[in-house]
């Protein structure tokens, strides 16, 4: 290769050197008798000086914006009142004494550096390829890069085995529809892509490799957010002969290593703990944003048998004391309220004397104890949620989420904040099955104490080994111990409506695996796309992967999904059914 360095390297150091630069024309100022061009690789910009008396002066007439060029020269300081302390190689220049146009572009659709005006995702989304040349998105994919480094330095360091498992597998029950392949060498036959590699992970452990590790794609066809794709990657673990401490532990070591090497941020050990209920009872949220406060306070005894019939016999009545509000940013946030599923949100204000506004009618007596309880300054304000708990402490999670961004809470806190939720119930009752079903997987092990619950009427207290690891209000990652023990197993599928017969059906393989001699063990996913997101401070996880689908699930640069032809569909024995 002829490039002696990158273009972003340039610097002091480099002055009197010839130097061969490769890479894109950013943009070119003409000047009388004189060029600037701007030339960017994926490091970073530097400037070239073309004076007419210069043998490349006539080329560098020539280029235009995304030309591929070859440069080579020699490298001068800039004179002064030219330097530039903006970006890296501001203070020198290059004079070329050759200057090659590589290959030529057409002009792009959107300019791919330097305009503030706004471009559609769909149109970055087809050009892609432009997108990418975008300073954002390369310290993006660099970033990410550079996550994966970290993240495989530390695992190959802690004795950990890298694996990786089938892409094309067996449809089985894991919470989201699976993506099906038709066999064309079964025909009828189906092969699923995976949602994680979750039972091949633990017939690893099985196996014998006890520390295990890969970067997987995984596969679930679901609705789209800003924060999910139908194809994405995850970075997978488990271990052997482990506690959940051990793992937890190994997991705070790890994540702090990734923002050490990548970002420079150190993350204090250890992470703050939260069980599931006290997370949704204080912060309405199994996910909670700790990078500010505005904890629930409960008042439900405050108000209980009292004259306000919406607070006087609700199942609990919880409390946010927030700063001074607006009355047009009270009702965005009974908007808010009302979008997840409270009936209203009602509010006092507080004065030097009381409260007033709202429902302060109805305050009272209780106004000392409010004030005792709440810390709620003058001129703050007290929002309120009543009714069943779940509902009400939902609703209220919400209407903080609406108060950080509406009042740039988090804008003086720290950057990031990493903390775990512990403690999830085993199964949940799925109102619309009228059947138990598991809340994370159905190879989740239960606290040992609660193993005697299966089967009776207090199955729904089973409480998980399982942990979720948050970060800034996102979960970035989910795991849990896993059941060992056939027998427990058995119960467990006997919880969620599974008879044994469907059981073997759909995990026959795994079941005879339980009965060789399984090590107790556990593991966790990360959601590596939202994790990088969330360190790229990126908007949405399409900003941190290469090439995402939009918010339809499409491929608007190649266009996929997209038909395919009737000998294609007969090959597999598929027919397709025109929808109605």
């Amino acid at each position: 290769m002829k490039r002696t360095c990158y273009v972003g390297e340039l610097n002091e150091s480099y002055v009197g050197q010839t130097v061969t630069l490769q890479g894109w024309v950013s943009r070119v100022r003409d000047f009388p008798q004189q060029y600037f061009v701007i030339v960017r690789d994926r490091s970073g910009i530097a400037q070239l000086t073309v004076e007419s008396d210069n043998p490349t002066y006539e080329t560098a007439g020539e280029l235009r914006s995304e030309y591929v060029v070859e440069v080579t020269g020699l490298v001068r300081e800039r004179g002064e009142g030219q330097r530039t302390d903006a970006y890296s190689t501001g203070r020198v220049e290059v004079i070329p004494s050759d200057l090659r146009i590589l290959s030529r572009a057409a002009t792009p659709p959107f300019p791919v550096e330097g305009s503030q005006v706004p471009v559609s995702e769909d149109l970055r989304l087809k050009y892609r390829y432009l997108d990418l040349r975008r300073p954002e998105m390369q310290r993006h994919l660099l970033l990410r890069s550079g996550a994966v480094a970290a993240v495989t330095r530390f695992l190959h360091a802690e004795g950990f085995v890298q694996v990786e498992t089938p892409m094309l597998t067996r449809s089985t029950p894991e919470g989201a529809r699976d993506f099906l392949v038709p066999s064309r060498l079964s025909p009828g036959e189906f092969y699923a892509l995976p949602q994680s590699p979750q039972l091949f992970k633990q017939l690893l452990m099985i196996a014998g490799y006890d520390r295990y590790y890969q970067l997987a794609r995984c596969f679930r066809d679901e609705d789209l957010r800003a924060d999910r794709q139908p194809d994405f990657t995850q970075l997978d673990m488990e271990m052997s002969f482990v506690t959940q401490e051990d793992v937890l532990e190994l997991q705070e070591r790890l994540m702090a290593a990734v923002f050490r090497d990548v970002l420079g941020v150190e993350l204090p050990l250890p992470f703050p703990r939260l069980s599931y209920q006290g997370a949704l009872d204080r912060y309405g949220s199994d996910k909670p944003d700790l990078r500010f406060g505005l904890a629930f306070v409960d008042v439900t005894d405050l108000f209980r048998g009292g004259e306000f019939g919406a607070f006087a016999d609700a199942g609990t009545v919880k409390v946010l004391a927030a700063p001074e509000l607006t009355r047009r940013q009270l009702g965005e946030l009974e908007r808010v309220a009302r979008q997840n599923g409270a009936g209203g949100l009602a509010w006092v204000r507080r004065e030097e004397d009381g409260f007033t506004g709202g429902i302060s009618r109805f305050v009272g007596d209780r106004a000392g104890e409010l004030l005792t309880r709440t810390g709620v300054e003058p001129g703050g304000v007290l929002l309120f949620a009543a009714g069943e708990w779940k509902k009400a402490v939902t609703a209220l999670g919400a209407v903080r989420l609406a108060l950080r961004d509406l009042l740039g809470l988090t804008a003086s806190g720290p950057q990031f904040h990493v903390s775990w939720v512990l403690d999830f119930p085993g199964l949940e009752w799925d109102e619309e099955q009228g059947a138990w079903t598991y809340m994370h997987h159905p190879f989740t092990a239960p606290h040992p104490e609660d193993v005697g619950l299966f089967g009776t009427d207090r199955q729904g207290e089973i409480r998980a080994q399982a942990y979720d690891l948050v970060l800034n209000g996102y979960e970035v990652g989910g795991g849990s111990l896993r059941i060992h023990d056939p027998e427990v197993q058995a119960k467990m599928f006997a919880a969620i409506g599974l008879s044994e017969a469907e059981a073997r059906e759909k995990f026959g393989f795994f079941l005879d695996a339980l009965g060789y001699g399984t090590p107790p063990h556990g593991g966790i996913a990360w959601g590596f796309d939202r994790l990088v997101m969330v360190m790229a401070g990126a908007a949405s996880i399409r900003e941190v992967i290469a090439f995402p689908k939009n918010n339809r699930g499409a491929d608007l640069m190649a266009l996929a999904p997209s038909p395919v032809d009737e000998r294609q569909l007969a090959e597999v024995g598929v027919e397709v059914i025109a929808a109605e």
